[in-house]
């Protein structure tokens, strides 16, 4: 994690369908950001008409200072699990904002770059799809930098039933270590850029 990265404010939208665990993905974010590394954080919830299957987001602001308002209008970063939710917010996320989707839920319909890991397939290879939420934390916590490791493993830890701790370590570890290749990889690609966000 770069220290430039864990110090400014992010603005962080968690966008998918009722029963992926999207608010508790928020939910941790929030808390690794509050307990773990001492920040301000607050997180604003919202579902559609049902909840399993209905509309539902997370937004997530953490600052160094007070947070005035919670509301969200343009978010650093999108975190997208279905294709509707990509629809309704993708022309939100700022210019130069990092866009994370789950590949095999997301198809995006521009050319913005983003970060994508097949987090629902990764889950149930571990026999649990409703980890996929769990995974997504980890590979956000690699990619974009908002809270640290050691925090965002703490509020894991903190946040899910008990008895699936181990579980859910495993999960967010996947998604976390994916994450870390991903950006390694880019690295490269972007010869001499080292550590560099795309």
């Amino acid at each position: 994690m770069k220290d430039s990265q864990t110090n400014k404010r992010q603005e962080i939208i968690v966008t998918g369908f009722g029963g992926q665990g999207i608010i508790l993905a928020g939910k941790i974010l929030g808390m690794a950001a509050a307990l773990g590394d001492g920040r301000e954080s607050t997180l604003v919830q919202s579902y559609g008409p049902e909840s399993r299957g209905g509309a539902c987001v997370a937004q997530v602001i953490i600052s160094e200072k007070i947070i005035q308002y919670p509301y969200i209008k343009t978010p650093d970063l999108l975190v997208c699990m279905s294709q509707s939710a990509y629809e309704k917010y993708i022309d939100a996320l700022k210019p130069g904002g990092i866009l994370i989707i789950d590949r095999d839920l997301v198809t995006p319909t521009d050319d913005r770059e983003c970060f994508s890991i097949p987090a629902t397939r990764m889950a149930e290879e571990l026999g649990r799809k409703m980890m996929a939420n769990i995974i997504m934390v980890g590979f956000v916590t690699a990619v974009a930098g908002a809270t640290t490791l050691d925090a965002a493993k703490d509020a894991v830890m903190g946040s899910v039933p008990k008895g699936t701790e181990k579980m859910n370590i495993q999960a967010f570890t996947k998604g976390y270590e994916f994450g870390l290749s991903l950006l390694k990889g880019r690295v490269r690609k972007a010869s001499g850029q080292t550590g560099a966000m795309p």
